[in-house]
C-alpha cells in the first residue's frame, strides 16, 4: 500500500507562494532530487501540474542538478486530478473524476510514497482520511498572505520529525493523531 505524502516549501506564516520564497539554496534543491528520485510517483492539482511541467524539456541554460531534477521528475508516474483538462503530458494519467475512488485505488495498487501536491487537492485527500504524513518545509520569510498550507481546518496532528535541510529551512514532519 502507498504511502501518500503532502509537503512544500512555505513561508515562517504558512503560505505556500513558491515564487515570493525565491529559489532553493544548492542543500534544498539536492534534498528534492533525492526525494523525487525515490518517489513511486505524484498527483496533481491541475495549477501544480502546469506549473511543475516546466520540467518537461531541457533547457540549455539549466545547471546540472537541474538537468538531474529533470530526469528524476520525467521517470515518474503523475496522476493529475482535473475537470479543465482533456489530456496531460508524458507519463501522466487524468484523473477527471470520483477522486475517492481513484486515490483509494493508487493507494491500494502501489508501494513507496506517493505526493500528493497542492494545498486543495491535499485538503480533498485530507478530508478522505488518504493523507498519510504532511512535511512542512519552513523557509525563514514572512509573506503575510498568499495560498495556505491548510485550505482547510487543520486536522489533528502529531509531530514526528524535525530536520534542518541546508542552513535556512527546517522541516516538520506530522502524522494524523
Amino acid at each position: 500500500m502507498a504511502k501518500f505524502v503532502f509537503g512544500m516549501n512555505m513561508s515562517l506564516d504558512g503560505y505556500v507562494d513558491h515564487e515570493h520564497l525565491g529559489p532553493p539554496d544548492a542543500a534544498l534543491f539536492r534534498h528534492w532530487i533525492e526525494h523525487v528520485r525515490g518517489l513511486t510517483g505524484s498527483i496533481y492539482g491541475r495549477r501544480m501540474y502546469e506549473a511543475m511541467r516546466y520540467w518537461d524539456e531541457d533547457r540549455a541554460e539549466w545547471t546540472p542538478e537541474q538537468h538531474e531534477f529533470a530526469a528524476a521528475w520525467r521517470r515518474q508516474p503523475k496522476w493529475v486530478v482535473s475537470r479543465s483538462l482533456n489530456s496531460v503530458g508524458p507519463n501522466a494519467t487524468l484523473i477527471k473524476d470520483n477522486l475517492e475512488g481513484a486515490l483509494r485505488d493508487l493507494k491500494a495498487r502501489h508501494a513507496g510514497e506517493v505526493t500528493i501536491s497542492g494545498p486543495e487537492l491535499a485538503q480533498a485527500a485530507t478530508d478522505l482520511g488518504l493523507v498519510d504524513e504532511y512535511r512542512l518545509y519552513f523557509h525563514p520569510v514572512v509573506l503575510g498572505g498568499g495560498k495556505p498550507f491548510f485550505a482547510g481546518p487543520r486536522p489533528p496532528l502529531r509531530l514526528a520529525a524535525s530536520d534542518l535541510i541546508g542552513e535556512r529551512v527546517i522541516r516538520l514532519t506530522y502524522v494524523p493523531a
